[in-house]
């Protein structure tokens, strides 16, 4: 299932050029993520706490069109894929007439206190990690 995320370009995020930096866009591709995760009711903290931790092994990024001080952005988090120790989210970042800023597929690994890949717990697997097959034909 797709979720969405909302934020709006603050000065600070923008380069000498007026347009957000390209490194900010990793920000905004991080806070969608945990928005997500809160929307799903992953325990975030409770995995911690349990010893492990989500790690992201990859970005693959398309940069597509600047966004601007006061844009209203809406980042698009749909799961793509689920392994037995890692995933795959697509993330799209749009501004509100849909013009598409930046699309990026983010890996993430689950590891152990100590940096071993390891299974998340049953308990942490909720149904909004899994990907939904009506949501992958956009991929």
């Amino acid at each position: 299932m797709k979720h969405y995320a909302e934020l709006v370009v603050r000065s600070y995020e923008c380069d000498s050029y007026g347009h957000v930096n390209n490194a900010v866009y990793l920000n905004y591709l991080e806070y969608g993520r945990m928005e997500y995760l809160h929307q799903i009711k992953f325990d975030y903290n409770g995995i911690v706490d349990a010893g492990y931790y989500l790690y992201i092994t990859h970005i693959d990024i398309h940069y597509r069109s600047s966004a601007f001080l006061d844009d209203r952005l809406v980042i698009e988090i749909t799961p793509v894929e689920l392994k037995a120790v890692s995933g795959t989210f697509q993330q799209i970042i749009r501004k509100q007439d849909g013009t598409v800023c930046a699309d990026a597929l983010v890996t993430w690994a689950s590891v152990k206190k100590g940096g071993r890949l390891a299974k998340l717990p049953d308990q942490f697997m909720v149904p909004g990690l899994v990907p939904d097959p009506a949501d992958l034909h956009s991929v």
